[in-house]
């Protein structure tokens, strides 16, 4: 399995190899820029690639062969979207999973508990969602998520254990964060890409094509595209026979310490 630890191994290996060329053979010196190169590829396909679990294990669906999905939503709580979401889940009896960004919570705090009161699970988004968080130290991203924790539990008197990487970027500092926390790393096995798509037909085609057991859509309670989809979306899959349960529940992880 192609990880961080093995293609260090790999490529100091081949660096070596390639030392020893050119010493011997006067190997051009292009051959250390492509391994370097290639070597970034890599780096940035278990940076982005979630499923990947190049640096760590991250769920990213359920190994089951029952007719169940879970559906989540990232960067909420929103004071316009978030409430009709639930409204939607509501009057459609599904339990779903939103990972909030802490910041976002002042001022929606009625909400979040909203959410937790109506039987949904929430999880831990980061507390900034900085656009440079990619970018942080250890510390500073453990600080974070922390920090996010603290509000959410301030407001519902729990602490989450799942945790959604902004972005969806996993990295070494990240991983030691996440271990230090000891939080469990949620990812998807289908995104929605519902804050790009904003045709009702395309969008929900796009999803109810991927739709297979323990699958775990990626959503956000932050705009009209998945207001309007989401209902059709929770049809369609129970028509075709999916049960939709709690993400935590599908997973079997405790939620909350």
């Amino acid at each position: 399995m192609l990880n961080f630890r093995n293609t260090n191994i790999l490529f100091v290996g081949l660096l070596g190899l390639i030392a020893w060329e050119h010493i011997t053979e006067g190997v051009s010196w292009w051959s250390y820029l492509i391994l370097a190169f290639i070597y970034s590829l890599i780096l940035f396909y278990g940076c982005y690639y979630i499923g990947s679990n190049f640096f760590m294990r991250v769920m990213c669906a359920a190994k089951t062969s029952k007719k169940v999905i879970a559906i989540t939503f990232d960067d909420g709580p929103d004071t316009v979207a978030t409430p009709q979401i639930l409204d939607i889940l509501k009057q459609h009896n599904v339990p779903v999973a939103f990972f909030c960004i802490g910041n976002r919570i002042a001022g929606n705090a009625t909400i979040l508990k909203q959410i937790h009161e109506q039987g949904h699970v929430i999880g831990n988004h980061s507390f900034s969602h900085h656009f440079w968080f990619d970018l942080f130290s250890p510390s500073k991203m453990l600080d974070d998520l922390l920090r996010a924790n603290q509000v959410v539990r301030q407001t519902i008197n729990l602490s989450p254990l799942l945790f959604r990487p902004p972005y969806g970027v996993i990295n070494p500092n990240l991983k030691k964060a996440i271990v230090k926390s000891r939080m469990i790393p949620i990812g998807w096995s289908v995104r929605s890409m519902d804050t790009v798509i904003n045709d009702e037909k395309k969008l929900l085609n796009k999803i109810t094509r991927r739709l297979n057991p323990g699958a775990i859509f990626l959503f956000h309670d932050t705009g009209p595209a998945t207001i309007s989809v989401l209902p059709l979306f929770i049809e369609q899959a129970k028509a075709q026979g999916y049960e939709i349960v709690r993400l935590d529940k599908m997973l079997n992880l405790q939620a909350y310490a």
